[in-house]
């Protein structure tokens, strides 16, 4: 049985595309990178249901240049764990991958989760910034979340976030009340951490209402340090649809 591409999912829906249009903007993607090519809604149902485990060549081109994230980060492929230097004060994965065929996932965890996360949440997370004085920062999105089973997947919407430009990815696992899993965030190219790309793990519990989940981050420093603190997803909405979206395309107050 298929395993369905909640990771891509939820970066269209994080667009804003239906998947008529996000198979449009591929096909304008090949154009403009100069490797036409036939995208339809056909297919990128077939992506997201996982009934085409991986896309060939020229279509990953255009997925990245629609959704401007690596397609090993599109739920295609596994991302290694191996961490380089970006050269920026971030972190980066490196290009390889674990020896896991697109399409599977880790197994699955022995408790049913609780509910259906699915929605749109709001994300608090607070930071220490030792180049400001260790000032501490709070960081905000809209991320719809999307759920599969014991896999949710998240992605910020294009305007939903405190800081423009800064896209926040979350790929968890659901374990009874416990979400499990890694974020990854690209800051602004014009902010004070100048286009870093930074990367984490995540844990969190979910509140029996389903409405609220708390815990914490641990991510990489720009000193090649450990850091962590606390971060909160409190529901919004359970809608996803076109309309629900739009309305929380915007930053978070």
């Amino acid at each position: 049985m298929a395993t369905p591409n909640g990771t891509l999912q939820a970066v269209r829906k994080g667009l804003l595309m239906s998947q008529d249009e996000f198979a449009r903007a591929v096909r304008d993607a090949g154009q403009q990178l100069g490797q036409p090519n036939e995208a339809s809604k056909r297919l990128v149902q077939r992506w997201e249901s996982g009934d085409t485990a991986a896309p060939r060549q020229l279509y990953a081109r255009a997925l990245e240049r629609v959704t401007g994230v690596p397609i090993e980060a599109l739920g295609f492929g596994v991302p290694s764990v191996a961490v380089t230097e970006d050269g920026r004060g971030g972190h980066d994965l490196d290009d390889a991958t674990f020896s896991v065929t697109a399409g599977q996932s880790a197994p699955a965890p022995s408790a049913a989760p609780r509910g259906n996360f699915t929605g749109v949440w709001l994300s608090t997370y607070e930071y220490v910034s030792s180049g400001r004085d260790d000032a501490v920062f709070i960081g905000k999105h809209h991320v719809v979340l999307l759920q599969h089973g014991n896999r949710l997947t998240g992605r910020s919407l294009p305007n939903g976030s405190l800081n423009p430009a800064s896209p926040l990815t979350l790929d968890l696992q659901v374990e009874g009340a416990t979400v499990t899993g890694t974020w990854a965030e690209q800051t602004a190219s014009d902010g004070y951490y100048r286009g870093a790309r930074y990367f984490g793990a995540l844990q969190l519990l979910a509140e029996p209402t389903g409405r609220r989940m708390v815990g914490k981050w641990v991510g990489f420093g720009k000193e090649f340090d450990v850091n962590t603190g606390p971060w909160e997803l409190r529901l919004m909405d359970s809608a996803t649809s076109k309309a629900a979206l739009a309305q929380y395309d915007r930053a978070p107050e």
